[in-house]
């Protein structure tokens, strides 16, 4: 039985690889009239190649599942990836040729042209940090500071005093949770798990359970933030997610380039001033991103303060958080010993 459903499979596999042969004998895209790169203020030519001669009525033209528009013939097709995101663009064409139609794909991919300022700091303020927090996520909430951390069987998030270490509250996560991201809006506090697809909702105030909810994608959860309508999360992809609050719908996504290259690992981060400031996991820095686009616009080097550091267990840069009325930020790491307030200029 196994044998003859392994078989089947091969037949099955062998039928589809045939035909996506004699896909690309009939048609396909002109790979020579295409960039394998574009920015958002290019056109690309989409063009049908039709080397048997084929009598074509129309193509039509799709982009990530979308409709674009149709041509007749082989007629060539403008595609303006003005209002793309940046990242992969699948590619179909639907083509209706004597009575039939067949369908070929191809794919293009969009990057930013977007040039990243340098940006320099200075430390305004050194304190205490507790050496055992696997940093997650870090926010000021009025003038308190709130972190939350990871690892199972001591994840929590706790308000505290951050010149002291004080804590003022504490609450623990169950044991099969792994705690990550954690953001303040409208009165009420959310934090994301690892890969166990739900969070969490909190009375800002008293800290109280108020809903646990799944994921609205399959992703894993990572850093959060807001901006006083939406939250922003990071899954630990080049990604990052839209959320409604109110629902926990995802509402949206940009991938985050830097110029041609993809910023994968995406970790905490923080809304200032409109923009997402973003740790990047195994490096100690910060990526500045547009949160409409997904760019790139600065970049801080943050490896000098790893050198303040004297805690040997001291692992990855994460951990952000501004605070409004000094105009600073307050960035730490996952089980490092200090906190550092700091000045950001180009």
């Amino acid at each position: 039985m196994k044998f003859y459903n392994l078989f089947a499979l091969t037949i099955l596999a062998a039928a589809f690889s045939c035909e996506k042969k004699d896909n690309a004998e009939l048609f396909r895209f002109n790979g020579g009239a295409m960039k394998e790169q574009y920015t958002k203020g290019d056109k690309a030519t989409l063009e049908i190649l039709n080397p048997q001669g084929k009598t074509v009525d129309s193509i039509v033209y799709f982009v990530n599942g979308e409709k674009l528009g149709m041509v007749k013939g082989t007629n060539k097709f403008m595609f303006d990836l003005a209002d793309t995101n940046f990242g992969y663009q699948q590619l179909k064409a639907l083509v209706y040729f004597e009575g039939q139609n067949l369908e070929v794909t191809d794919r293009i991919e969009v990057i930013s042209d977007v040039q990243a300022d340098v940006l320099t700091y200075t430390v305004v303020n050194t304190y205490p940090h507790d050496v055992t927090s696997f940093t997650e996520g870090l926010e000021f909430y009025r003038d308190t500071l709130l972190e939350s951390t990871g690892q199972k069987g001591q994840s929590y998030f706790r308000k505290y005093d951050y010149k002291t270490g004080k804590v003022f509250k504490q609450v623990d996560l169950e044991a099969q949770y792994f705690g990550e991201g954690i953001t303040a809006i409208g009165g009420r506090i959310f934090q994301l798990t690892w890969q166990s697809g739900v969070g969490f909702i909190y009375n800002a105030n008293t800290l109280k359970l108020e809903k646990t909810f799944k994921y609205d994608k399959p992703i894993e959860g990572w850093g959060m933030t807001n901006d006083g309508t939406h939250i922003y999360q990071t899954d630990g992809t080049e990604k990052i997610w839209k959320m409604d609050p109110a629902t926990q719908k995802m509402v949206g996504n940009v991938n985050v380039y830097w110029a041609a290259n993809k910023i994968k690992s995406l970790n905490e981060i923080e809304m200032i001033d409109g923009k997402i400031y973003g740790n990047i996991w195994q490096q100690d820095g910060i990526a500045v991103i547009d949160p409409a686009t997904g760019a790139v616009t600065g970049v801080l080097d943050l490896s000098a303060l790893r050198k303040e550091l004297k805690s040997p267990t001291a692992e990855v840069l994460n951990g952000i958080a501004y605070n409004p009325k000094t105009k600073t930020i307050f960035v730490t790491g996952k089980n490092w010993d200090k906190l550092f307030e700091i000045k950001v200029s180009e």
